[in-house]
């Protein structure tokens, strides 16, 4: 993906399928809003997004490349909720819900995800999983 750059909060459009089945890293902001924040996700074969919980957002998934296995549920122990998902399906996470989707295809799973408020600072870029350390918000 040529512009890695966040575009927010200015007015923006792009072909979202396009620009998420070009983007490589693991995580890159696209847009932040006061808001709204739209992130690009690149998921390697076997990777996975990493079981998280977010109490302050709920967030919108949809995968534009490869197959996944979602996992939600009440706690960090309880990820009763099992689907699995390809190209063109939606995810949507509620605020309080730990969950998790792993790329159990044989390509990248290629994603894209809204979050309502923003999760990460604007302009981030996570070129792997293991750069993300602790900058979320």
């Amino acid at each position: 993906m040529s512009e890695q750059t966040d575009h927010g909060p200015n007015p923006y459009v792009l072909n979202i399928e396009d620009a998420t089945v070009a983007n490589e890293n693991f995580r890159t902001t696209q847009w932040t809003g006061e808001f709204l924040q739209m992130t690009l996700m690149s998921i390697p074969v076997g990777g996975d997004i990493g079981l998280e919980l977010h109490t302050d957002t709920d967030q919108f998934l949809r995968l534009e490349q490869g197959r996944g296995r979602v996992q939600m549920g009440p706690s960090e122990d309880e990820v009763t909720f099992e689907e699995e998902v390809g190209a063109d399906w939606a995810i949507f996470v509620p605020r309080g819900v730990w969950h998790n989707v792993t790329n159990i295809g044989d390509e990248p799973m290629k994603v894209y995800s809204i979050y309502a408020p923003p999760h990460h600072a604007p302009g981030t870029v996570h070129k792997t999983q293991a750069d993300q350390g602790h900058d979320e918000h």
